[in-house]
């Protein structure tokens, strides 16, 4: 059995409507800009937002019928919400206890728990004493420990630290992998969900642009948003043959297509000059240097022209053509760095 849901939520300029499909032991992360319904989703399948419309349906049975609290379901929510007062343990704990535990069998449970995430020697700790990892974990274990059949996660990795994060992401997907229920995961952070998801689902103003595994999604985005996340330029066009015509620009491509199509490339698939470059590359354009800005351990340079596009090149590269904000410069992209596919 797994996770139907068809989630309508209305509001007065908001509308969400999307459907979602979880597999026992699969995790799917939601994935979209600010206020695209990402969180909204999550509190829909919590019940701690009603639906407007829809239904939700876990291993055959409905649950948005269910009051909140009656769902099958374990939650980590950003800041953790632990509770102030109470132990590691006792926060653990608490969900066997609202599920009918007694207190020493509760708390035999988590102890369990808190051994399998690594926090035996904290059990006795308040939040307050943990560090941002471990009140994480603590969370996590908190969730899990009700034996839930759906697992929520909204941004469960965002409090961290850098370095923090690297460490907790591995611990939680080896706990994802573990755990036999549907997951559901929003994240901002495009590794994150690469990482720990199976399937990808990218929701924008209220509904799905696209979808896939995450390598689907990487090689073909769909949406300038998508494009963003996995760090491609990316332009729609019309395709004739290895042709693809966008706006006043002609891009030769590696495929044979015909009709409306994507073109996608990697900033570092672009070659800047201060002047026209002698011989004759295939996709050639003048442009306007828009910003520049550190990237990693490259120099990305924002380009105006008949095509927006990013430029990733090395500092040495930018010093030697003398680069600045304003300036025009030629870029040139070869047919084989190039991905065409039906838009």
């Amino acid at each position: 059995m797994s996770l139907h849901a068809h989630l309508v939520v209305a509001r007065p300029r908001f509308r969400l409507d999307i459907d979602l499909t979880v597999a026992p032991g699969q995790v799917v992360a939601l994935l979209g800009p600010n206020g695209a319904g990402k969180t909204t989703a999550l509190r829909a399948l919590a019940g701690l937002t009603g639906l407007s419309g829809g239904h939700i349906t876990l291993d055959g049975a409905p649950l948005h019928t269910l009051a909140a609290e009656r769902r099958p379901i374990g939650m980590v929510f950003q800041d953790y919400l632990l509770f102030p007062h109470l132990s590691a343990l006792d926060n653990v704990a608490f969900g066997p206890r609202c599920h009918g535990a007694s207190k020493s069998d509760a708390r035999r449970t988590a102890a369990a728990w808190l051994e399998r995430v690594g926090l035996t020697e904290h059990a006795r700790a308040r939040p307050r004493q943990l560090s941002g990892g471990q009140a994480q974990r603590v969370a996590l274990a908190r969730a899990l420990a009700i034996e839930p059949r759906l697992l929520l996660l909204d941004e469960p990795l965002a409090a961290l630290d850098a370095r923090t994060r690297l460490d907790v992401r591995a611990q939680l997907r080896r706990h994802l992998a573990a755990f036999d229920g549907a997951t559901v995961l929003v994240t901002h952070d495009p590794l994150e969900a690469m990482v720990l998801a199976d399937h990808l689902v990218v929701i924008e103003n209220g509904a799905i642009v696209q979808q896939g595994t995450p390598a689907q999604v990487a090689q073909r985005p769909r949406t300038d948003y998508v494009a963003r996340l996995v760090g491609l330029n990316l332009y729609r066009g019309i395709a004739t043959g290895r042709q693809v015509k966008i706006e006043d620009v002609l891009l030769s491509v590696a495929e044979h297509l015909d009709g409306p199509a994507f073109v996608a490339f990697p900033p570092a698939a672009v070659a800047l000059y201060r002047t026209r470059p002698d011989g004759t590359p295939r996709n050639l354009w003048q442009a306007r240097i828009e910003g520049i800005e550190r990237h990693g351990d490259n120099v990305r340079i924002h380009l105006e022209g008949p095509i927006t596009a990013s430029a990733d090149i090395t500092p040495a590269a930018v010093a030697e053509l003398d680069l600045t904000p304003g300036q025009r410069i030629w870029a040139a992209v070869k047919a084989t760095e190039t991905h065409a596919y039906p838009a």
